[in-house]
């Protein structure tokens, strides 16, 4: 461990939370160089929705390093790049009738949000981008505009412009989409009419808020009506995390575009994408690029991830049984232990239970990975204990996960009685 004391830098934090060294993983399960083994129900923040080291993904990839195929490529064309793209197109865009282009980005997700914002911008000819109470895009400079969490705000060094607030759905009693369309109605409101709206579906590290499928129906409404672009930021909640491949899909919303991130590549592997309307690909070559843009190894597992996952319903039910049991573990916990939880947040398997207080979800999520599993908080004090192990984990995994959780809430609990006595 003191390599990484001298050596690696203070902004590290996962590692502050779970200080030990991992040295394998397999499917929802990480093991330490000592030989223990913690259930992960992190998931690498959402980025290993399949697992870690997923069978069927893992011998693609071999098999194409095997081969020597093309490893690195900017945005040149390769025969994985075309599989790629062709299983999006066949096994996404078609079921779901949506027609989309496709933008690699930089490999990571704040680099497809700066990129989302810099085209909205470009199309519409505005500059103003409506973002949300508690949203949360990433830590670059346009993305963390679009931040609301202050944390991360703070050490901007710089004012964060360009960005409007408005409050999301359920915001201290607020209407937050009648207060919108008032202002955009209002000379006077001090309002600049935005290039887009910018938000998240399920607000994953604002603390697992959901926007109703109305909600959001209306939000897009708007959208068209003034001409506003929407932009749905799925990088956390895509890809299956809250039961369809798209989060945005039982509002049957059709957003302008989409960011994806995390378990795109299926592996873990760096990548981003920008999802664009034909219409609004109004780039000019290089406009935006990134030397990462053209990972082909993340190419080869996307691709198996959606061939092997996403050409039946047969993931999605497993997804709907895996989440059904979650939901009936946190019910169970806030009626057993009503002097530590609030209510039970947000949907498919990106739930969660908030807490009476930060300190009592930090403390369940402290004794939860001393008796073995990995699991972290979110929320604007960090009160929300959050579920977040792999989709594919099975019924007896999760099952285990959540024993710990109950064995964690029942210790707080008692030191909690104790302590009032």
């Amino acid at each position: 461990m003191d390599i990484f004391k001298k050596q690696e830098s203070n902004v590290q934090s996962y590692a502050n939370n779970f200080p030990v060294v991992f040295s394998s993983a397999k499917g929802c399960w990480l093991h330490t160089e000592d030989d223990k083994r913690y259930l992960d129900f992190l998931a690498g923040a959402g980025s290993l929705n399949y697992g870690h080291n997923n069978a069927v993904l893992k011998q693609d990839l071999l098999d194409y390093i095997d081969s020597d195929g093309i490893t690195h490529g900017l945005d040149m064309h390769s025969q994985a790049k075309a599989d790629f793209l062709t299983a999006l197109r066949n096994h996404i865009f078609e079921p779901r009738k949506l027609d989309y282009k496709v933008q690699f980005t930089g490999p990571t997700g704040t680099n497809a949000v700066e990129a989302a914002m810099k085209l909205a911008r470009k199309v519409t000819g505005r500059t103003n981008i409506i973002t949300f109470t508690n949203g949360f895009h990433g830590c670059t400079a346009g993305a963390l505009a679009a931040t609301g969490n202050q944390h991360h705000r703070s050490c901007a060094g710089m004012p964060l412009t360009g960005t409007s607030r408005i409050p999301y759905e359920g915001y201290a009693g607020v209407d937050g989409l009648a207060l919108f369309e008032t202002m955009l109605n209002d000379n006077s409101s001090g309002l600049d009419k935005p290039a887009a709206v910018l938000v998240e579906t399920v607000q994953g590290e604002g603390g697992l808020n959901v926007a109703s499928n109305n909600w959001l129906k209306r939000l897009s409404t708007i959208c068209q009506q003034y001409e506003i672009l929407l932009i749905i930021d799925d990088i956390q909640a895509g890809c299956g995390r809250t039961g369809t491949f798209f989060s945005f899909e039982p509002a049957g919303i059709k957003p302008d575009i989409v960011t994806l991130s995390k378990s795109i590549s299926g592996y873990g592997l760096p990548m981003a994408l920008v999802l664009l309307k034909p219409e609004l690909d109004i780039w000019q070559p290089g406009e935006h690029n990134g030397t990462f843009r053209g990972n082909n190894h993340a190419f080869v597992t996307a691709t198996k991830a959606i061939t092997a996952y996403w050409t039946n319903h047969d993931f999605e039910e497993h997804i709907a049984q895996r989440a059904n049991q979650v939901n009936k573990a946190i019910q169970r916990a806030m009626r057993r232990y009503p002097s530590l939880f609030i209510r039970g947040k947000g949907r498919g398997m990106m739930q969660g239970v908030e807490c009476k207080s930060g300190a009592i979800s930090s403390a369940i999520a402290r004794i939860c990975f001393e008796k073995g599993m990995v699991i972290e908080t979110a929320g604007p004090d960090n009160e929300v204990v959050k579920f977040f192990c792999p989709l594919t984990i099975s019924e007896s995994e999760l099952e285990q996960g959540l024993h710990i959780f109950e064995q964690a809430a029942d210790i707080v609990a008692t030191k909690l009685i104790k302590k009032a006595s």
